[in-house]
């Protein structure tokens, strides 16, 4: 069945990017957009007694008022619109974001005048993060049809006082069906690098174990699981929690029956990044896709390619931190600014019935 909101792309356009293709050999294709963006610290303006959102009032230190935050969620809307634009003409068919308050930014965020007509829906659970930050999936309901969909608490302990819990966000997995399709989606915002990198990264690797327990249980029932990785890792693709704990593979070539493609790690090699720190760029965000989805059938939606949506008004136009994402807050308040993340999306492609 052909979903009406799947743009329909010419197959020479897309492959029109990698090189040139005769007139006469293009045919049409369908493609989805599935988009992860880190919305950093989208709160709304109430003081929750429960979390540490005292900064993000309107008498805390950021001066957070219903106008600040009013202009966060449109700008915040316009950067979604128009991710992957170029190639779909509208915005992402699925999004995971990560940095939200609550379920009811995100009603806020769909309901703006730019994302509304696009009909998205919501998938949210709250968290147990002490900055209350949660993950969330939106999805446009004409394309994306979720079925199942839960949440997994990520437990960790302090090391040095093993009685002593470390709260962070729960990992979310949403299965539905795509076009009429079934995937499986696990949204990510692994545990930070506060302490240091190395310090730290036994949380993320933990975090890595999780996710390998869920796609485990998913590949059980179906080996060919058809399944995305979504989110903000605070690593890289070459660090140990993804590319040794989750065994993600850099080449489709090494990847087997039960593991899973990073497309970003080729562009991590060549310095690419989604958010940058003291003049040094890091690739967080990104988007991982299992065999099944690279195995090419015209038929089923295949992993074409995936792309850091860096464009110029997400970049830093002048200062100290020229060229760095444009982030929303910085030393002096509200930026009117977007996000200190760029978003990252994957397009997958079939062919027309």
């Amino acid at each position: 069945m052909v979903i009406k909101n799947i743009v329909r792309l010419c197959l020479g356009i897309i492959l029109g990017t990698l090189n040139s293709v005769n007139a006469q050999q293009k045919e049409d294709y369908q493609v989805a957009n599935i988009a992860f963006y880190n919305l950093e610290n989208l709160y709304d303006i109430f003081d929750d007694p429960l979390i540490f959102d005292d900064d993000r009032t309107p008498t805390g230190k950021d001066r957070w008022t219903e106008e600040v935050y009013q202009k966060k969620l449109n700008n915040m809307a316009f950067a979604i619109s128009r991710i992957g634009q170029e190639h779909t003409g509208g915005p992402p068919d699925i999004l995971g974001v990560c940095e939200v308050e609550n379920l009811q930014v995100l009603e806020d965020l769909v309901k703006t005048p730019l994302l509304a007509p696009y009909g998205y829906d919501i998938i949210h659970y709250d968290s147990p993060d002490r900055r209350g930050i949660d993950v969330a999936l939106l999805y446009r309901k004409k394309i994306f049809s979720p079925q199942n969909s839960t949440k997994h608490e990520l437990v960790l302990y302090d090391p040095k006082v093993p009685d002593n819990r470390i709260y962070t966000r729960d990992q979310l997995v949403v299965s539905g069906n795509l076009g009429g399709e079934p995937i499986h989606l696990l949204v990510n915002h692994w545990p930070s690098r506060s302490g240091g990198e190395k310090l730290s990264s036994h949380k993320r690797e933990n975090a890595a174990r999780l996710n390998l327990k869920i796609t485990d249980s998913l590949q059980r029932i179906d080996p060919y699981a058809r399944i995305i990785i979504m989110g903000d890792f605070n690593d890289d693709p070459q660090n140990k929690s993804l590319r040794k704990v989750l065994g993600a593979k850099s080449k489709k070539d090494q990847v087997g029956l039960k593991d899973f493609y990073n497309p970003y790690a080729g562009m991590a090699k060549t310095g690419a990044g989604s958010l940058a720190y003291r003049d040094k760029w890091n690739l967080f965000d990104q988007i991982l896709v299992s065999k099944s989805l690279i195995e090419k059938d015209p038929t089923k939606f295949t992993f074409f390619r995936a792309y850091i949506f860096n464009e110029p008004f997400l970049v830093t136009p002048s200062g100290q931190y020229k060229g760095y994402p444009f982030r929303s807050f910085g030393s002096t308040g509200f930026t009117d600014g977007y996000s200190d993340h760029f978003p990252v999306y994957i397009l997958l492609v079939r062919k027309n019935d």
